[in-house]
């Protein structure tokens, strides 16, 4: 199982790390240097990890452990990158580069220790493995004491503390949630480590309990791939936001023939002339769709005095002729009402009977369910048979103009 679990890791490990050193190459920054070396490591320790290849590697050195040793450098690295990159991440550069220098001093005294300690082992008549299973000779237990304590356990809770915390303060959302997936994937590795301290106690009761590989291959797999998405997550994220803002342009477009007749009508809607200009909407759509929406509901409101309660029943009539489900007969009527509406205020007739505010049709789903709601009324407003049979058969010579409604 474990076989499969690496070799998983690893294939997920070389691509996250090949697209990131393309982003690094277009776009160079410190951050995601860091992560760079940090995915290459990782793809390259769990490259190392996994069992066949570990064993190639030993048996053409002629040195046993040879590839474990390796995976645990590689895996310190790790660790040291990301250290890195929340260090600089939260804190003032000058104190992240202090704290940065003392943990790769940490690193790689300890690393230094562990080969020491590896190469005591080559020297035995008997090869060792360093794996708890082996953990009653000193020197084994040395070493993997000071690879979980140094590379995991204080670089893991580091780790978990500083994602935890800036991911409270962050204000980019992709960034936030790729630091708190980060924190959950420390949070397993310490798990992990956890383990093996776990089983080198019993190991060293004179227990002698199973599984440990599996239990470690499962712990470590979820802990690096929950670390590389989290890792990768600010640089791929924003791809589901562009095509969010796609679908904003597109709504901000769709609603573009009622607006546009709305403040021909009333120029003292539109508040920004600039985002006529199909480039500064997109560049800042969410602003664009905002003012455009609001400036509908504005214009409807404005030409209250114009919407008469005759319109409603044409609508309703001609809609039913139709077949409408009752949400196509809303948008219909709705439309219908903004047409009459804008054809009395250019003849500058005021309505009979004004249709009440309170019947106002208020859409669900909040924000989104309003924009959905009025590309509907756009549609009807620009397409629909019933809204064009409606304007037909109103008739607005009745109604007092607005110079007369005073007196």
């Amino acid at each position: 199982m474990d076989t499969v679990l690496y070799t998983v890791c690893a294939v997920g490990g070389w691509f996250a790390f090949g697209y990131m050193l393309r982003l690094q190459r277009r776009q160079p920054s410190p951050a995601r240097g860091a992560i760079c070396v940090a995915l290459g490591a990782f793809a390259a320790g769990i490259t190392l990890a996994i069992p066949p290849v570990a064993a190639g590697i030993d048996s053409a050195s002629g040195l046993p452990n040879l590839a474990k040793v390796m995976s645990h450098g590689c895996a310190m690295t790790i660790a040291a990158s990301a250290e890195h990159m929340l260090l600089h991440l939260s804190l003032p550069p000058a104190r992240a580069a202090a704290r940065s220098r003392i943990w790769v001093w940490v690193t790689s005294s300890a690393f230094l220790a562990m080969v020491a300690l590896f190469a005591c082992t080559l020297a035995y008549d008997q090869p060792v493995l360093l794996t708890v299973e082996y953990a009653r000779d000193p020197v084994v237990t040395a070493y993997l004491l000071i690879f979980m304590l140094v590379g995991f356990f204080a670089y893991c809770t580091d780790i978990t503390r500083l994602c935890w915390r800036f991911a409270r303060i962050c204000g980019r959302p992709w960034l936030r949630r790729g630091l708190r997936l980060t924190a959950v994937g420390a949070a397993f590795a310490l798990l992990y480590s956890t383990n093996k301290i776990i089983y080198l106690i019993a190991y060293w009761s004179g227990y002698q309990p199973a599984g440990e590989r599996q239990v470690a291959a499962v712990l470590v797999t979820i802990a690096a791939l929950l670390m590389m998405v989290g890792l990768t997550m600010p640089a791929w994220g924003p791809i589901f936001t562009i095509t969010r803002r796609w679908d904003d342009y597109r709504s901000y477009r769709q609603l573009e023939p009622l607006w546009r007749d709305l403040v021909a009508a009333l120029p003292e809607l539109e508040l920004d002339p600039s985002l006529r200009r199909p480039l500064s909407a997109a560049r800042d759509i969410d602003y664009a769709l905002t003012r455009r929406v609001a400036e509908i509901r504005d214009g409807r409101l404005a030409l209250r005095p114009y919407t008469d309660v005759k319109v409603t029943e044409l609508a309703e009539r001609f809609a039913g002729q139709a077949g409408l489900t009752v949400d196509e007969l809303r948008a219909n009527v709705e439309a219908a009402h903004l047409a009459c509406a804008l054809r009395r205020h250019r003849a500058r007739l005021m309505a009979a009977v004004p249709q009440p505010a309170d019947e106002l049709h208020r859409p669900e789903g909040g924000y989104a369910g309003e924009i959905g709601w009025l590309a509907q009324v756009t549609t009807a407003y620009t397409r629909s048979p019933v809204v064009a049979r409606t304007l037909a058969a109103a008739r607005d010579a009745p109604n007092p103009r607005v110079g007369d409604a005073s007196r």
